[in-house]
């Protein structure tokens, strides 16, 4: 037997309120761990700058969108903050990586005999002396590529380079250890085991479902009339009007939002690596359009009837619930497009991630005195 309509229309709400308030905890957070994972690592090599910026504009357009149609305060603040870490996690890729708006190519592997003799090509390699004629000269295009190069460098490099300690023949570029402690502590971490990650990551998603669902139940319920008189009818009835500019700037922060993953697609399947990611950047991402979206279908349609300036709430008639949610769905099907389109390609990105897992991307490989990659055991990064 199925509950009196009372009843059902509170757990539609309840449903809606909950996962609206798990999507907004996760959105808070979702730019935290791959923040973190740039700062340990001091690189941004792993996340592609093209879809930070395209990312970033969507989240502008998503606030042009969002004060244009008139939703609530809130998700406007949230836009905001939005936009806010991604300029913190654009800022990071420009610090590590230097001024430019392009992802750089994987590197091939190194080859002794087509590279160019530099300053750091070994006088003797392989027990045999290089001589001029081994090696071809640089050509104009390889010139001008290093040119580039050299000026796109990090701010860390840069402020690096003003150390001149290095030039004198007395100190060795690299710190020597001088005990096995000091040996044993400059050894490189260790990462955790695929099960630990994934406890990790388990356990930091369900801290924030509980915050979610705690800030859904700690916070007061709405009032029956609003501070400017207006029943939950009237503001429905206000939120299911269609605003052009709005619409249209909804659209275009879904395309912006489906476009930005595909940079990151296809630097991964360039480097053959997700060296750099953050799972939990995208698990985040995942969870926060999923509860996203159940909160948007999760609707409780109010049939009302316009008197005296104000909607009253009547009884539905046959058809008529169905035409309120249908207008509901279109005055946000934007966001509902740009929101599952986006999951679907977050789960790509996770396909990836079990891919290439234990595969180190080509700038990670350490290189030997003859300039030729060593490959790493499935445990090193």
């Amino acid at each position: 037997m199925f509950p009196p309509s009372g009843g059902y229309q509170l757990d539609i709400e309840t449903l809606s309120g909950l996962c609206g308030s798990i999507s907004i905890a996760c959105w808070v957070v979702v730019f935290s761990p791959q923040i973190i994972e740039n700062f340990r690592r001091s690189s941004a090599e792993g996340l592609s700058i093209e879809f930070v910026i395209i990312w970033l504009a969507g989240d502008v357009f998503n606030i042009l969108g969002a004060v244009l149609q008139g939703v609530l305060p809130t998700m406007i603040i949230l836009a905001i903050y939005y936009t806010f870490a991604d300029v913190v996690l654009l800022g990071q890729c420009f610090y590590y990586r230097g001024f430019t708006l392009r992802d750089p190519k994987p590197e091939p592997p190194a080859n002794d005999e087509n590279e160019a003799p530099s300053e750091r090509t070994p006088l003797v390699a392989n027990g045999q002396a290089t001589s001029p004629s081994a090696h071809r000269h640089p050509s104009a295009a390889d010139i001008e590529s290093n040119s580039r190069t050299r000026s796109q460098s990090s701010f860390r490099d840069r402020m690096a380079s003003l150390d001149g300690t290095h030039m004198s023949p007395a100190v060795p570029m690299h710190p020597q250890p001088k005990s096995a402690s000091d040996a044993e502590a400059l050894k490189p971490s260790q990462p955790r085991s695929w099960t630990q990650a994934i406890l990790f990551n388990s356990t930091a998603i369900l801290l924030v479902i509980a915050a979610g669902t705690a800030g859904y139940y700690l916070s007061p319920s709405s009032p029956p009339t609003d501070e400017h008189g207006l029943t939950p009818a009237d503001e429905q009835a206000q939120s299911l009007q269609f605003s052009l500019w709005g619409q249209i700037f909804g659209y275009v922060c879904a395309v912006l939002y489906l476009g930005s993953r595909v940079p990151q697609l296809l630097l991964n399947y360039r480097r053959k690596s997700t060296e750099g990611l953050n799972a939990l950047f995208f698990l985040f991402a995942c969870i926060g359009n999923l509860t996203y979206v159940l909160s948007i279908f999760a609707f409780s349609p109010l049939c009302s009837t316009y008197k005296h300036g104000h909607f009253h709430q009547h009884h539905c008639h046959d058809g008529e619930a169905r035409a309120v949610y249908g207008r509901y769905i279109l005055v946000n099907l934007s966001w509902l497009l740009g929101s599952l389109g986006t999951l679907f390609l977050d789960f790509a990105v996770f396909v990836q991630f079990f891919i290439y897992r234990g595969s180190a991307a080509p700038e990670d490989i350490p290189r030997t005195a003859n300039g030729e990659g060593r490959g790493r055991e499935p445990n090193e990064r």
